[in-house]
This record gives structure tokens, C-alpha cells and sequence, in this order.
């Protein structure tokens, strides 16, 4: 069968990261593929790279157990209008990007019309629901995954699996020169820089940042050092300061000392998380894929993360990992959560989730890798051999290999 010359490509990405891999397939199948047309639900990224937004990604990405109730009956209007575009004009491939509490349901609509779909970025049943492995053995048509274990994980299940690396370990480091990003920011080039990356939407940053930002205080009586705070761009900087008094000026910082509060470290936003991580000493990162970015970055780094007493207690009881991922529990009996030390088959970098994560546990963590210490090295050299491990070949890319796949999809080769 030779692929429609005017093909419908259905994209749904929900999440941040998603929207970023989207709007790189959506270049690399607008390149090879001129006339095709492209709708769905995506970010920002995807429509400016011409994708028609039946459903904005920003409207409907929420985070935790108790976070999907409470939005839940906005997000299923926004997902019968998914529905009633893709009844009305049929796509000819869809490409599912994680995301699954909405492109499960997709996936089921779409096959019922007899829609190929490709999925990209597995969601990680493989660590709990596992019962939604039957959906992906009976609604998807590839999946294409981006770390090594879940390859397996899933041939090993009866599903067509590739894997394709991680789109972040493709990408060259950063070009710009400390010098320069010093001049950029109004830093000083001499003092260390931490960075804090305290997640991409409101709701995390508002259980994040204010441990992140005592720690920080804590350290800036121990060391001279300036703190980086990238902001992604679902998050405006105004709501930032104003919901947590950062101040990056010298002379707000004096006035507000003067008012009885003490030791206030020099918070500055930044715009690129790649770069800060490139640039920092150390940094602490909250649990997504933030530490996937600097895992590929090489920078060492905390990972912390806190969500509702519910959400937290449901994770512990559910998640369990197959074979094909060896994972071992901490003294709490926690198994780990960070991307990294699974990617890694070990603990490389410390976790503190919910109860743990404190300012001072955080400073106690993130002291050791600001100096030449063993545990710096050591965590270093972890961090290349695990990034290694997510990458197939320097010259592949994994958006190409996944457009790729579409065109095969089209073309009914598989």
C-alpha cells in the first residue's frame, strides 16, 4: 500500500517534554512528508511547528492521584473533543507521547478505526498498573521507548519494541562560555552556582521550591555561591517572586535583611535549565525529566520530590519492578524513583521524597559534591556510564528514528 500523498497525522503530548519531542517530529515529518496535515493535542513548541491544536497541552497537564480527580471533569470535555476531531476527519497514524491517563483512551478510539498508532515515551506501567499492559498489547501498534530496559521489558510481553535513545543524550552540550553566561545573568564567574530546578508546573514548584530555597539560605552561610532558578515556560517569572520573595538584586536583598531577614541567598531566574546545569557546580533537581537532563549534562545533582500524603502513599504500595529493571529498597523499604538510578541499576544520586526531603537533609546531601570529594568523582564517573547506556549511536537521532517508524505506518510496511 503506498502512503496517502496528503496523509492526516494525529499528535498527542501532554506533558512539557512532550510537547518538545512533538515539535521535533513534527519538523522531521514536515520535511519529509510536505503535504501532510497535523492536529491533536500539544503545547506550545508543537502548534509553532504546525501542529492544529484541537486541545491545548496546557489546559489539561496535571500531575498526582489527587490532581487528576480534582480536574477530571475538565480534562474528559477536552478529551471528547479529541474524540469528535478524530471521528470526523480519520487520521491516517497517530503518535501517542506519553502522557497515558488521556492517550490510553485515545489509543482505544483510534483503533476502533483502524488508526495505527505509534507510541513514543512509554508511560511507566512497567513500574505500577501493570494491568494496562494488555491496552498497549491490544491498542498499540509500535512502541517506541527511550530507555534500554524497556525494550526488553516489552519484547520480552509480546509487544513490537524499539529502542531508540534518549532525544536529551543526542543533543551537543551547551556552547555558551561561563564568561558569557556570567554577563548574561550579572553573575560572578568566580563564586559557585547551584542550580534549583523545582519542576515545570505551579503545582510542583509550590510543594519544591521552599525547602529548596531554606536550603539554600543554609548553604549561603557556609559557602560564598549564587543560586540559579531556570523557569520553564509554563511558569511566569512575576508569579514566581512574588509567591516566593526571590530577590536577585544586592540591594533588595540588603533591604529585606534589614526588615529581620537574615542570610538571603542570591536567587537568579535563568531561561535554560541545559545551560544552568551546564554551568552550576551542583544541583538539586526535582523527580522527572529534569534529572534526565542532567544525567546527560554530567552535572551532579540531589533529586527531591514531594506530593499529597495520598498520592505518596499509593506510589509506595504500587510500584514494583520487573526483572529487566534490578532495583533494590533503601533501609525504609523505598525502592527508588529518580529515572537516573534506574537507567544507572543503582543509587548514584541520594533521593529525598516527601518526609526526607527537608532543608537540612537537602544541604547535608548537596554539600559533599560541591567540593573535590571522592563522592563528587564518584557520582561523575556514575553519571557517564549511565548516560552512555542511553544512547544507540552518536549520529542517530531518536525524533528521526521515531519519524521513521510513522512513515513505515503509512506506508503499511509493518
Amino acid at each position: 500500500m503506498q502512503a496517502n500523498s496528503n496523509p492526516r497525522i494525529f499528535l498527542s503530548a501532554g506533558e512539557a517534554s512532550g510537547d518538545h519531542y512533538g515539535a521535533g517530529i513534527l519538523a522531521e515529518l514536515r520535511a519529509r512528508l510536505p503535504e501532510a496535515s497535523f492536529s491533536g493535542l500539544g503545547g506550545a513548541e508543537m502548534a509553532a511547528a504546525g501542529l492544529e491544536r484541537i486541545v491545548r497541552a496546557e489546559d489539561v497537564a496535571h500531575m498526582g492521584f489527587t490532581e487528576v480527580v480534582r480536574h477530571l471533569p475538565y480534562i474528559y470535555a477536552q478529551y471528547r473533543k479529541l474524540v469528535a476531531s478524530i471521528k470526523s476527519a480519520r487520521p491516517d497514524v497517530a503518535v501517542l507521547i506519553d502522557f497515558p491517563e488521556v492517550n490510553f483512551r485515545l489509543a482505544r478510539q483510534l483503533k476502533r478505526l483502524g488508526v495505527p498508532v505509534l507510541w513514543f515515551v512509554s508511560p511507566q506501567l512497567w513500574a505500577w498498573k501493570r494491568k494496562r499492559l494488555r491496552l498497549v498489547q491490544q491498542l498499540v501498534d509500535r512502541m517506541m521507548v527511550i530507555f534500554p530496559f524497556e525494550a526488553a521489558f516489552y519484547r520480552n510481553r509480546s509487544v513490537v519494541a524499539e529502542f531508540v535513545g534518549h532525544p536529551l543524550a543526542a543533543l551537543p552540550l551547551p556552547i555558551v562560555t561561563r564568561e558569557e553566561y556570567a554577563a548574561k545573568y550579572r553573575l560572578d564567574p568566580i563564586k559557585q552556582w547551584i542550580a534549583l530546578l523545582p519542576g515545570s508546573r505551579q503545582s510542583e514548584i509550590e510543594k519544591n521550591l521552599p525547602e529548596m530555597l531554606q536550603a539554600a539560605a543554609d548553604l549561603s552561610q557556609q559557602i560564598d555561591c549564587e543560586f540559579l532558578l531556570p523557569v520553564a515556560s509554563t511558569i511566569a517569572h512575576g508569579w514566581l517572586r512574588r509567591n516566593f520573595a526571590i530577590r536577585e538584586r544586592a540591594e533588595d536583598r540588603r533591604s529585606a535583611a534589614d526588615r529581620g531577614n537574615t542570610a538571603l541567598p542570591r536567587i537568579v531566574t535563568v531561561d535554560d535549565a541545559r545551560t544552568a546545569l551546564f554551568h552550576a557546580r551542583a544541583s538539586v533537581v526535582a523527580s522527572g525529566t529534569a534529572t534526565v537532563q542532567s544525567l546527560t549534562i554530567g552535572n551532579p545533582f540531589v533529586v527531591v520530590y514531594r506530593v499529597s500524603a495520598l498520592t505518596f502513599a499509593l506510589a509506595k504500595r504500587l510500584i514494583r519492578y520487573p526483572a529487566e529493571i534490578p532495583a533494590e529498597t533503601d533501609a525504609d523499604g523505598h525502592l527508588p524513583i529518580a529515572m537516573v538510578n534506574l537507567i544507572a541499576g543503582k543509587r548514584i544520586v541520594p533521593e529525598l521524597i516527601n518526609r526526607r526531603f527537608t532543608a537540612a537533609s537537602l544541604a547535608a546531601a548537596l554539600r559533599p559534591l560541591l567540593d573535590e570529594t571522592q563522592a563528587r568523582a564518584q557520582m561523575i564517573a556514575d553519571l557517564a556510564e549511565a548516560r552512555a547506556k542511553l544512547m544507540i549511536a552518536p549520529a542517530e537521532s531518536p525524533l528521526r528514528r521515531v519519524s521513521d517508524a510513522v512513515v513505515e505506518l503509512l506506508d503499511g510496511s509493518l
